[in-house]
């Protein structure tokens, strides 16, 4: 749909950003036995992955099309999970979505309808990726981890080492026209699938634990902090985005993290 124009998509998928911060609810603890895996060096996921990408793009023929179709095998059922128990409003019954969203992003890939499902499918898989980094590592280091993620990202994007890549993973395509979900594509502007995995995993870092104090106070500031943060990010990605008539890529992490430190200063700390 590259007749929408690149002011309005961006914008979209700016505010969609916004949305993700905002989505998670209240989140359950790990199940499956999976608590045993808590531990700081998970803290390094968020940076690490870019590197990760980028090595894997850059030096190993086929990496980019391993990448497609792991995601196109995995987002659909993160999908699914996180509209079952993550998400406001998830209830079960919500979950066949996931298979609604994407048979319409296959029917209907190169459209509007297309991009916005395999969008969506992409960013609620986000949601279930960032509960488990977020149970997974203390919350003061998996923050120092979105802000070196944002770091490297404005450093590898200002130094023209990510587009290539970048550009790379973008073009590769599964077979059968099937929906690409390792990026978010939205009328003439494109995502990476990193800068709404940083969306998803702020947003569950604020959203309180459902197993935590059952304190008012503590779950209002909770509360009030998530949805602060989502604001911050429409604003400070709109405002982001003016570069464009300066730059032709822009790291969408950045905004994010801003957003993140932004609302803690701005919201009081937990008794």
């Amino acid at each position: 749909m590259s007749d929408i124009p690149f002011w309005i998509s961006i914008g979209a998928l700016g505010l969609f950003q916004a949305v993700l911060v905002a989505l998670p609810r209240a989140l359950p603890p790990l199940p499956w036995g999976l608590g045993e895996l808590r531990g700081r060096g998970w803290a390094l996921v968020p940076a690490g992955s870019i590197v990760v990408v980028i090595v894997a793009v850059d030096f190993y023929e086929g990496s980019a099309t391993f990448l497609t179709y792991l995601a196109l095998i995995a987002v659909p059922p993160l999908a699914a999970y996180a509209l079952a128990c993550l998400v406001r409003g998830a209830d079960l019954r919500l979950a066949p979505l996931a298979v609604g969203l994407f048979a319409i992003a296959w029917a209907c890939v190169g459209t509007l309808a297309g991009e916005v499902s395999a969008t969506l499918l992409s960013g609620l898989a986000c949601v279930t990726l960032g509960w488990l980094l977020v149970s997974l590592v203390p919350a003061p280091l998996l923050r120092w981890g979105i802000y070196a993620m944002a770091a490297l990202d404005a450093i590898l994007v200002a130094g023209e080492l990510l587009q290539g890549p970048s550009s790379v993973l973008s073009a590769a395509a599964p077979a059968a026209d099937l929906p690409r979900l390792q990026i978010a594509d939205f009328g003439s502007a494109r995502m990476g699938f990193g800068d709404l995995f940083v969306a998803a995993l702020v947003g569950c870092l604020l959203a309180p634990p459902a197993d935590g104090p059952k304190c008012p106070a503590r779950l209002d500031i909770s509360a009030r902090r998530q949805l602060l943060c989502a604001g911050l990010v429409v604003g400070m990605a709109l405002t982001f985005d003016l570069l464009f008539f300066a730059v032709d890529t822009l790291p969408a992490t950045v905004p994010v993290a801003l957003a993140l430190a932004l609302s803690r200063r701005l919201t009081p700390r937990e008794a």
